[in-house]
């Protein structure tokens, strides 16, 4: 049987054996050290007539300088760019003298900085009081602004309003007033003004008493519990007291007296309620 010998090389004599052309290596290439690169070292930019590598075999160095160089342009872009935000006329030095929660808390919190920067403070405490006793009594005023149908329009005339309302003629109140708007935010107004004035009543040295009675105390009454807490533990050396009376009928007698976030439960219903408990236990 004749043996393939087409697998093996042919050793005669004279016979020239062709060539295997050799694996062509790419040239390496170091884009800093070129002379003819006088633009950023981005591989996207770069000519690919006069370098015709890909963007994969450039140096690691070139991709090292477009990393280390991609959070300044990502940051110039956004300079660049105008936001609208109430926020943002307030600076950082500026920190609220008690922290309130929520949406509303935030704006509020927005509010009372934009003040300080701006120096109208006072003026911006007087308005949103005229604003939060007026929501308060006018109930139908407040689900106007929580309405979701309002238009442009709408929101303009309320703007307006509201700013009469404050009776304070400061850009500071409005532009917040505008900026509840543009955010279909209106609706939070209410309790945005419940969190200014416990940001104002902190900036103050003010403490917040609330005297829950069953009925109504006259203010002999209120000036001598107001003597009395003043002298309590309760109170730091130079706070103020800005007593409330509330009405609860349900508390058959007593006091309920709450001091900040402290509450001292003096009522008739918890001295029955604790009674009730002994009877229970003892049975």
């Amino acid at each position: 049987m004749l043996c393939n010998r087409k697998w093996m090389p042919d050793t005669r004599p004279g016979i020239q054996r062709p060539k295997i052309a050799e694996k062509q290596q790419p040239p390496s290439y170091r884009a800093f050290d070129d002379p003819k690169l006088h633009h950023s070292l981005d591989p996207n930019s770069i000519d690919l007539a006069l370098y015709p590598q890909p963007p994969a075999m450039f140096s690691r160095q070139v991709l090292r300088t477009v990393r280390a160089a991609a959070p300044q342009r990502a940051a110039a872009l956004r300079a660049a760019v105008p936001v609208r935000s109430f926020a943002a006329a307030a600076t950082s030095e500026v920190k609220p003298p008690v922290s309130v929660f929520g949406v509303d808390g935030t704006y509020a919190t927005a509010l009372y900085t934009a003040a300080v920067k701006t120096s109208s403070l006072d003026p911006t405490a007087a308005a949103l009081s005229n604003l939060g006793a007026l929501l308060e009594k006018d109930t139908k005023l407040a689900a106007i602004l929580s309405a979701p149908t309002l238009t442009e329009a709408d929101k303009k005339a309320i703007i307006e309003e509201l700013a009469k309302k404050a009776g304070s003629g400061n850009e500071t109140v409005k532009n917040f007033l505008e900026t509840l708007a543009e955010n279909n935010r209106l609706g939070l107004l209410p309790g945005v003004c419940d969190k200014f004035a416990t940001i104002i009543s902190a900036a103050r040295g003010e403490v917040e008493v609330t005297v829950t009675s069953a009925q109504p105390l006259d203010k002999r009454t209120l000036n001598r519990l107001e003597t009395a807490v003043s002298k309590s533990s309760y109170i730091g050396q130079g706070q103020k007291l800005k007593v409330t009376n509330s009405v609860n009928p349900d508390i058959v007698g007593g006091l309920v007296v709450e001091i900040g976030d402290r509450t001292i439960d003096l009522s008739v219903s918890a001295r029955i309620a604790k009674m009730n408990k002994l009877l229970t236990d003892s049975l």
